[in-house]
């Protein structure tokens, strides 16, 4: 369960770092309030999930989803730039996540 609840928090977590952009610098009511709600939600899934995976596995896979969500949507919505560097680095971290939860023991 611990899992499904930081796999979740991982979601959300591209969630609100792609909703900042929407915000336009805080400025804009329903996408702030939107990006406010995957934040708590997010911060908030990480918190159950590490009260059983060890937190140095729970936010490390966290973060990586979060990272690589956000920068595919970042080439998707954005047009940010998909340079094969880019794209290495990005299926490294997805090979970080899948080591971690390997050898985290959970």
């Amino acid at each position: 369960m611990a899992w499904m609840l930081l796999v979740i928090a991982g979601l959300l977590e591209i969630g609100w770092a792609i909703g900042l952009k929407y915000t336009e610098g805080f400025t804009r009511p329903l996408p702030t309030a939107l990006t406010l709600l995957s934040m708590v939600a997010s911060m908030g899934l990480l918190g159950l999930a590490a009260k059983t995976l060890p937190i140095g596995t729970a936010y490390g896979v966290w973060v990586g989803i979060g990272a690589v969500g956000a920068a595919i949507l970042g080439i998707v919505l954005f047009q940010e730039p998909a340079t094969a560097p880019r794209l290495f680095f990005m299926v490294l971290m997805v090979v970080a996540i899948v080591g971690l939860k390997a050898t985290s023991g959970h």
